[in-house]
């Protein structure tokens, strides 16, 4: 598992590869936090390379939306597979998230 975090036009990429679990959320969650507090205000999680998110990967990606939102910010989501929409779908998440199918949509409303 592992994050690899850029930047695109004043947008902070942060591309998750691997598993979502509670093993690693901690890491993904302090990556967004340190940009946040550098005052990046514009995120995109791009999950291309993700094939499985568990609950505490949904709560790390909840708490995350409602900090940046409370910075004036906006965290956006791209890539999610069939199955992890289908998660986001179930548990109504997708109406929290602006859900683009490519990580170059995602970045093009910003």
């Amino acid at each position: 598992m592992s994050f690899q975090v850029s930047h695109n036009g004043g947008v902070t990429l942060v591309e998750v590869e691997g598993q979502l679990i509670v093993g690693n959320r901690q890491e993904l969650k302090q990556k967004v936090l340190e940009h946040l507090e550098g005052g990046d205000r514009k995120f995109v999680i791009d999950f291309s390379n993700t094939g499985y998110i568990d609950s505490s990967g949904l709560g790390v990606l909840v708490s995350l939306s409602k900090k940046i939102r409370e910075q004036g910010g906006e965290l956006r989501l791209s890539s999610l597979n069939e199955d992890l929409r289908t998660l986001f779908e179930l548990t109504k998440l997708d109406t929290l998230f602006k859900i683009a199918d490519t990580k170059e949509e995602a970045l093009d409303g910003f």
